[in-house]
């Protein structure tokens, strides 16, 4: 790559690299897996550069996202979990309204399934039409739609005070 090029890519890279970040996060829900996930999806641009410059490369960075993301969740491989003697402690609610449901809308997100928070990332984050996420991760425009429906029931399931209306009492 010439020197115009690696300066292009810097650029980018500096420009679009938070809200990249924001993306690799809501799919993760894990900052260090964030941050790795953001990592490869620029190694992989960055050889494919001098092509995608030109034309929409924040794209190609996110459709790679995503893709490396949903080849994460098939393999077994990136499921390894530290065993602790240790139980951690449980963080306590800040009671502060607004906080209180963004963390736990955070923890009902990271009880979905790795595929229900992608398809809610691409549809609701980056409010991408239900075409495009089938595009993106490869599968038919009704399983988009079923899976969204699937992730919204669960959330719903998870955090309570997401629901409007809530139930009546009897």
């Amino acid at each position: 790559m010439d020197a115009d090029a690696e300066r292009d890519f810097a650029a980018f890279v500096a420009s679009r690299s938070p809200a990249l970040f924001r993306t690799a996060m809501a799919l993760t829900g894990h900052w260090q897996q964030a941050e790795d996930l953001l990592q490869v999806a620029l190694a992989r641009s960055v050889r494919h550069w001098p092509k995608i410059r030109d034309g929409q490369p924040e794209a190609y960075v996110r459709t790679t996202m995503y893709r490396q993301y949903a080849s994460w969740w098939r393999s077994r491989g990136r499921r390894q979990e530290l065993v602790t003697g240790d139980v951690p402690e449980i963080p306590q609610a800040d009671h502060s309204g607004a906080v209180d449901q963004t963390l736990a809308v955070a923890a009902a997100l990271t009880g979905l399934a790795p595929k229900s928070r992608a398809v809610l990332v691409l549809r609701y984050l980056e409010d991408r039409p239900t075409d495009e996420i089938a595009e993106i991760l490869r599968c038919s425009p009704a399983t988009v739609r079923s899976q969204i429906s699937r992730a919204l029931a669960r959330l719903r399931t998870l955090c309570p005070e997401l629901d409007p209306i809530p139930e009546a009492q009897p």
